[in-house]
């Protein structure tokens, strides 16, 4: 048996646009808080660090992760959050986070 043969298409179109691929694929989920566009970062294309609004944890540069806005035009742009995908999952189960400084009592 010889090996398959890759030939071009005949429109000569690409049938994976790299673009997509590098930047993820959209969604749009609804949660009890409305609805929410969701991006899926490959880790490749994750260049940066980010602060994960769930846990406040780093996401480090090349972990793959989601980016999430609302749906519904409420914000722009730096309405965007990259949040780690189990974190995501697992908001509607949690408290809302409290950020305290490392000086800060933790009861009272």
């Amino acid at each position: 048996m010889s090996p398959r043969r890759n030939r071009p298409r005949p429109d000569g179109a690409d049938p994976v646009d790299a673009e997509r691929v590098r930047r993820g694929v959209d969604a749009v989920q609804s949660w009890a808080d409305g609805e929410w566009q969701v991006r899926a970062i490959p880790g490749g294309a994750a260049t940066k660090a980010y602060r994960c609004p769930g846990c406040l944890q780093e996401i480090p540069a090349g972990t793959a992760h989601l980016v999430a806005w609302p749906a519904d035009g409420r914000g722009d742009l730096t309405d965007r959050r990259h949040w780690h995908t189990g974190c995501w999952r697992a908001r509607d189960r949690r408290g809302p986070a409290v950020e305290r400084s490392r000086n800060a009592p933790r009861y009272g």
